[in-house]
């Protein structure tokens, strides 16, 4: 390792940008530093899309307990006015359940992009849950200890982080779930395995809002840890934006960061950089 790589490692929390050159192969072993994220930071014509849980949040046994920090809340807040009201939070949670954890000045996208929320808008009515016949495998196996079935609008979920012996049956069941119902498909995760409706999607949920005030015509920068949020990432790189990696794994992103944690310390950053240069 040169010196300039030790005196990266050193960094600590500081955001560390691992470039994935153009053309090069994606995955977690192809890493080039190029220090802290100097070359991605944010100017006014920008637009900034953040998944939640995993991005912004580190995950957690009790996905209830997660909260963002003051410190970040703040930061969002001043990054949002600077940016015309350009942030997005693009979630898999429940759009009733995103709001409540989030600062209401953002616009948040919750159920994978089925419902959107303007700032300060009161969230609708909840959308119906999936009918009894997807959910039937998703109960029985859900009666496994430390399994636990999570209900999102249309959208159903199986964690099984504090039961990890039973992915390979949480998968089957959500396999079985998805083949009940025509139009939805499962969607694998962290420890997670979702049954949703294929139009529940962050990358058309990005393009979406990208095409919109107050994000058209920004440069899209799109930061999630996980495979859902691989279809934003590769979305705000196709419309000229750039994506960010949170964490390890094989990605469409040109960025990667190392952690939540060091995410927030960028955002932070780069919240006091836009108010320092009006």
């Amino acid at each position: 390792m040169g010196g300039a790589e030790r005196r990266s490692a050193r960094e600590g929390h500081r955001l560390v940008a691992q470039r994935i050159p153009r053309g090069a192969r994606r995955d977690p072993d192809r890493r080039v530093n190029r220090g802290d994220l100097a070359a991605l930071r944010l100017a006014p014509g920008d637009a900034l899309f953040l998944d939640f849980d995993g991005t912004l949040a580190e995950l957690g046994p009790d996905p209830d307990a997660i909260r963002l920090d003051t410190a970040t809340e703040a930061a969002l807040r001043t990054i949002a006015e600077r940016l015309g009201g350009a942030v997005a939070l693009l979630s898999g949670r429940d759009l009733r359940d995103l709001a409540r954890r989030t600062p209401d000045a953002l616009w948040r996208a919750g159920g994978h992009g089925l419902e959107i929320l303007a700032p300060h808008a009161a969230p609708p009515d909840p959308p119906p849950p999936p009918p009894e016949t997807l959910l039937a495998p998703l109960r029985a196996v859900a009666r496994h200890p430390g399994v636990r079935l999570e209900l999102k609008g249309p959208v159903a979920a199986l964690h099984y982080r504090a039961a990890p012996e039973a992915e390979a049956a949480c998968l089957a069941a959500a396999a079985e779930a998805a083949a009940r119902l025509p139009g939805h498909i499962r969607q694998p995760g962290k420890m997670v395995v979702e049954v949703k409706p294929q139009t529940a999607h962050k990358g058309a949920a990005l393009r979406r809002m990208a095409a919109d005030p107050p994000f058209a015509g920004r440069r899209p920068l799109m930061f999630g840890d996980d495979t859902t949020d691989e279809d934003a990432i590769a979305a705000a790189e196709a419309l000229g934006g750039i994506g960010v990696k949170i964490g390890p794994g094989t990605t469409a992103a040109s960025f990667r960061a190392p952690d939540p944690a060091a995410l927030r310390a960028w955002l932070t950053g780069q919240a006091e950089a836009l108010v320092g240069a009006t």
